[in-house]
């Protein structure tokens, strides 16, 4: 605990977990969906028992710094010359974040036909609800990468492990005193839900592109994700105001 006694410890603190927060925002969009075919009593736990996975996974990976840092070495290279060379180097964490982008792009995919359907079907014939621990193993999945890229952006930053620490354990526990009325608001506006569905979309691919070393700045992809967020509150508050004059 001697960073205690470092003010700039304490600046690195409260800069990483600022940016936990923010990086965690697509994990809480991504719960949030997964959460919704469970049934109404069950989602509140389930969004708290996911932030709290996504938590001790990040600290289980900060004590095993050794072991992440390994993960960024090749382990094997993939002969498309229309790669750039440092592309074609494969390492651990370029696997997870391929596998994760991939597997984001297929789910959010999958959730945007669901809701398609049915906004289309009888409203007599209730949507198949998923299980409780189908929603926690694919939150677990999804906790892993988001996990990786967060310890990788920590060690990056910090060089104290307490500080690290700190920073997960508050960011996770801001996540969850707000996840619920986050999760409430993307449930009353669906087309906030769908915007949020091409959100993740565009963060898969953003982890696919990270994995081949495509780098695809984080700002341009925050900057479309706050635009397009600007643009639907002003289309919800237009909608408010035709319901007031109609009403």
């Amino acid at each position: 605990m001697s960073w205690l006694a470092d003010p700039e410890a304490w600046i690195a603190l409260l800069t990483l977990t600022a940016l936990e927060v923010v990086l965690g925002i697509d994990n809480i969009i991504f719960i949030s969906i997964l959460t919704d075919r469970l049934p109404e009593a069950a989602r509140a736990k389930a969004r708290k028992l996911g932030l709290a996975l996504a938590m001790l996974m990040r600290i289980a990976l900060l004590f095993s710094l050794s072991l992440v840092m390994r993960l960024t070495e090749p382990w094997f290279e993939i002969g498309i010359e229309s790669l750039p060379e440092g592309a074609r180097q494969i390492s651990g964490r370029d696997l997870i974040l391929i596998l994760g982008g991939l597997f984001l792009i297929a789910k959010s995919t999958l959730e945007i036909h669901h809701k398609l359907e049915d906004a289309g079907a009888d409203p007599r014939t209730a949507p198949k609800a998923a299980t409780f621990g189908a929603v926690l193993t694919q939150v677990m999945l999804l906790d892993v990468v988001f996990s990786l890229d967060s310890v990788i952006t920590a060690v990056g930053m910090v060089e104290h492990l307490g500080v690290m620490i700190t920073a997960v354990v508050v960011s996770v526990l801001v996540m969850i005193v707000f996840v619920d009325a986050v999760c409430a608001f993307v449930e009353r506006n669906p087309t906030f839900k769908m915007l949020a569905l091409s959100f993740l979309v565009l963060i898969g691919l953003a982890l696919f592109g990270e994995g081949l070393e495509l780098h695809i700045p984080k700002g341009y992809v925050y900057f479309a994700m706050a635009f397009s967020v600007a643009v639907e509150m002003l289309n919800l508050r237009a909608r408010r105001g035709r319901a007031r004059r109609a009403g």
